[in-house]
């Protein structure tokens, strides 16, 4: 499997879009990569939009992102949440800084946005937050996925297959 030894992000916080966390989380595990599911606290059952659970391996401050490849941002109300707490901008960040993939879908824009990393970027996101996004200097295009170095860009449910293999190919060759 192409994504063996890979290690992964995926943040998660009370009413993510249940496909947006779900659909990622599992097509990488299918290609070999663990995931790990890090909210704020370890072990807490979170609820999706449409109540699918999501209990998770770790809490913010138990991680070091210098031991993962990757970070996925699910969309829903999670990113309004998941922005507030430091320790995400602090990652999201970091993934930037490094180079490695970062991947979002929905209003997950919105994590990036508070982390400061979109100017000058070329990304997509709900068209819900086109003017968010391009408030933060983006370039913001309709498009299923865009790709601007590191980071993987999508719309919504519908385009997740697009989004996963672009992210599980830039994943694979990083």
């Amino acid at each position: 499997m192409r994504l063996n030894n890979k290690k992964v992000i995926a943040l998660v916080e009370h009413d993510f879009e249940d496909l947006e966390l779900w659909y990622p989380v599992l097509r990488l595990q299918e290609e070999g990569a663990a995931v790990h599911l890090i909210g704020k606290e370890a072990q807490i059952t979170y609820h999706g939009k449409f109540g699918v659970p999501a209990i998770s391996d770790y809490a913010f401050t138990d991680i070091q992102t210098s031991e993962y490849d990757a970070i996925l941002v699910p969309g829903g109300w999670a990113p309004d949440k998941l922005r507030r707490y430091p320790e995400v901008i602090k990652m999201v960040q970091e993934m930037d800084k490094a180079h490695k993939p970062i991947g979002q879908i929905c209003h997950a824009g919105w994590v990036l946005i508070s982390a400061n990393i979109l100017q000058g970027k070329q990304v997509t996101s709900t068209p819900g937050i086109k003017d968010d996004m391009k408030n933060a200097g983006a370039n913001w295009v309709d498009k299923a996925v865009i790709v601007d170095g590191h980071l993987v860009s999508s719309r919504r449910p519908p385009d997740l297959p697009a989004y996963m293999k672009t992210f599980s190919d830039i994943l694979a060759n990083n």
